[in-house]
């Protein structure tokens, strides 16, 4: 049980590093298309022309897929908080790539993020065996997390019927709680997707079972979901305050989820899961800190030199203005 928590810790570095440069990668993509047409910002589509921004998408698609895989090794508990080690990874990539200046309380909000992780390996329960996808069923069907999950949607039905259309463009936390609240049942699903694939792989089917099928409707559904609320947030709120309170409620929902389904801390010690608890908290102050250090583009640099077609397409300008204000642009921008 050490080797398959020591083979899901690798795969979870491994897809925090691809996620975290696939984000830098695309954005140097979406830069370059943003100079040569319409940008993605205002509905253009001349990324998808960027070999750059399709690298990033690569990128993003290996690292997701070694967290999908590192779910059927590893405990959601230790998985899911190292997904903080892609935000030190686009932070540090940054830095060189992008001239996003990782100042000093960032170095530390990185090390507080490495020190907690490491607390959190170094403690994380041992997962049961599971050998079937009948035994998943059975802890999914049981009373207490037939709670969370009835609890869980009714909540994210509150929050979608009812506060979305309402408070949703001025309450951060409408579009993220659903985001979380629903990724904590996206991670289940998916963990017992990824259970059955590796059994049926082993020679045990597990896909003649319906429970099997019903895990992967769930599964889709709730990231459809995520995506949408996800995006939704992002484009109505400032990524440095999304992205922390994102981390923080998602992985508090998934290791509450997983540790009522799974029962991942059936057996610890209590000294083993408060040094747990205060490794996440850990990582939960360094992603906090390094968020905070960012300094967010002024509308001078967001904007920046309009692109022609940009602003006929959507402002009905014409190009013979557009030139002169890109003219004026230039004579106004400061040296650096």
């Amino acid at each position: 049980m050490y080797s398959s928590n020591l083979i899901g810790f690798i795969l979870a570095v491994f897809s925090g590093a691809f996620i975290g440069s696939s984000f830098i990668i695309k954005k140097k993509g979406l830069q370059r298309a943003g100079l040569n047409g319409t940008p993605a910002s205002v509905g253009g589509y001349g990324y998808l022309l960027q070999p750059l921004w399709w690298i990033g998408m690569i990128t993003m698609i290996v690292g997701e897929i070694a967290n999908f895989v590192a779910y059927i090794y590893a405990p959601a508990v230790l998985v899911t908080p190292l997904g903080a080690l892609s935000i030190i990874v686009s932070a540090v990539l940054a830095h060189f790539m992008l001239g996003e200046k990782l100042q000093k309380m960032g170095m530390l909000g990185c090390l507080l993020c490495i020190v907690g992780s490491t607390e959190i390996v170094l403690h994380a329960p041992q997962e049961r065996a599971l050998n079937s996808v009948l035994e998943i069923w059975l802890l999914a069907v049981q009373p207490a997390f037939l709670l969370y999950t009835a609890s869980a949607i009714a909540v994210a039905f509150f929050l979608i019927l009812y506060c979305a259309p309402r408070y949703g463009q001025t309450n951060i936390f409408i579009y993220i709680g659903i985001c979380s609240i629903i990724g904590s049942l996206t991670v289940m699903s998916v963990k017992a997707i990824g259970i059955a694939i590796k059994l049926t792989l082993d020679g045990a089917n597990q896909f003649v079972y319906f429970q099997t099928w019903i895990f992967t409707m769930v599964a889709i559904s709730c990231i459809v979901t995520n995506l949408n609320y996800l995006n939704m947030a992002l484009d109505t709120f400032n990524t440095a305050v999304v992205s922390p309170i994102y981390y923080a409620l998602f992985t508090s929902f998934t290791i509450l989820a997983s540790a009522i389904m799974f029962k991942d801390y059936s057996g610890q010690s209590i000294s083993s899961i408060a040094s747990e608890l205060c490794g996440f908290i850990t990582v939960l102050s360094g992603t906090t800190v390094l968020h905070s250090t960012r300094v967010p583009d002024s509308p001078a640099n967001t904007v920046q030199m309009c692109t022609v077609p940009c602003l006929q397409k959507y402002h009905g300008i014409s190009k013979a203005t557009v030139n002169l204000g890109n003219r004026r642009m230039k004579m106004d921008r400061p040296l650096i």
